[in-house]
């Protein structure tokens, strides 16, 4: 077996035997040790991306707002005619909020639950206990809309 000394910055030396632990009173540096994320960036990247995501969808919403307003007005400069889309009522908005609020928090459920099942872990049950949230303002706009629809016919 080969004995490696490396030297650089550190003075003391340190020694490698080739498939072995040095004998030197050193552990073996693996590369396992330097590839380690610190917590310091693992905070930095949870604070960029908390400020960063909205920041981008806002300025998506904004891009494409400016963006449809732009061609509307090209096309009226042209001459051309441009049918508008119809406001929703609000109790269309109430539906469509309820429908996927609560088929998203049933979805949530059921694949944790699935998960759970597959894996073996009845602890995954818990992470589908955050899919009653959407699942109960799902059918508060359920209920918005049922309330909405009843006023409409009433007056």
């Amino acid at each position: 077996m080969a004995l490696t000394r490396i030297r650089g910055n550190n003075p003391l030396p340190f020694c490698v035997f080739r498939g072995e632990t040095a004998k030197c009173g050193r552990r073996r540096m693996s590369g396992r040790e330097n590839n380690k994320m610190g917590g310091d960036v693992i905070g930095l990247v949870a604070v960029v991306l908390t400020c960063g995501i909205p920041l981008a969808l806002m300025y998506t919403y904004y891009r494409v707002r400016k963006l449809r307003s732009e061609e509307r007005l090209a096309a009226l400069a042209r001459g051309t005619e441009i049918p508008m889309e119809p406001e929703l009522s609000q109790y269309a908005r109430s539906r469509r909020a309820g429908i996927l609020l609560v088929s998203g928090g049933t979805g949530f459920i059921l694949m944790f639950a699935m998960i759970a099942r597959v894996v073996g872990e009845p602890e995954t049950l818990v992470a589908s206990a955050f899919g009653i949230l959407p699942l109960a303002v799902g059918l508060g706009y359920f209920v918005d809309a049922a309330l909405i629809r009843r006023d409409l016919k009433a007056s």
